[in-house]
């Protein structure tokens, strides 16, 4: 196994702002607890507990547990958003095309971290999976936000508005297919088997991607003649 798949999470990721406040701290704690145990198995007195403050400081920040989950989802989002597009930018730079194929490089180390516990917007929409629940709707509003961010990316690597949608659909797909099949079967290569798919699907509603292939074709070939043109000129 390649030693970056070893990476933690805050080497990959880095780490959110450190608490401040008492709500900031109780936010933190909530995020570690709902996130490695589930959001209904962990209750008000034990995020209480290890956060080290008093129920008079939790109930001046929250008026009960549903609205620490929800907050707790709205502030790993903002987190979660900014981490993913720095680790991919710093794979990728501002390439959209090559952005897509980082988004699968940065899940391969993320699934294969020992803290991997799922998607938490996916977990705790599954937990809440009524979609009038707040909570419920704040992942939900992540995962709508995510998949904006591709359909935009789409249009900027030069596809239609209607192939963006398109794209933006089917990319989102395989994504979230991967994380389940991570999930549930404990696919470590989750990433890599839709690899073929992704790429394919960038040929297909990408017209750039046809473009930087040409090129990168071009300068292979271009560089190949030099070598061959300095190694007859070479003498024997």
């Amino acid at each position: 196994m390649l030693q970056t798949q070893t990476k933690s999470a805050s080497e990959l990721f880095g780490l959110p702002d450190p608490p401040k406040n008492g709500r900031e701290r109780l936010l933190a704690i909530a995020i570690d607890l709902f996130y490695r145990n589930g959001f209904g198995a962990v209750g008000i007195d034990q995020i209480i507990a290890t956060a080290g403050v008093t129920k008079t400081t939790f109930y001046k920040h929250f008026e009960s547990k549903d609205d620490l989950m929800v907050a707790a989802v709205q502030r790993r989002d903002e987190w979660e958003a900014q981490a993913w597009n720095n680790a991919i930018r710093q794979r990728a730079g501002d390439n959209p095309i090559k952005q897509f194929l980082a988004t699968l490089d940065v899940m391969d180390l993320w699934f294969n971290n020992p803290d991997f516990r799922g998607c938490m917007f996916t977990n705790v929409a599954t937990e809440f999976p009524n979609p009038h629940d707040p909570v419920h709707q704040a992942a939900a509003a992540f995962k709508q936000k995510t998949r904006t961010h591709w359909r935009n990316q789409a249009q900027a690597a030069g596809a239609t508005k209607e192939n963006a949608e398109t794209f933006a659909d089917c990319f989102s797909a395989l994504v979230e297919g991967a994380m389940v099949l991570r999930q549930t079967q404990s696919r470590n290569d989750a990433a890599k088997a839709i690899r073929p798919a992704v790429e394919q699907l960038i040929r297909a509603y990408l017209p750039n991607s046809v473009a930087e292939a040409a090129s990168a074709a071009g300068s292979s070939v271009r560089q190949s003649a030099k070598a061959k043109t300095n190694q007859s000129a070479t003498p024997h």
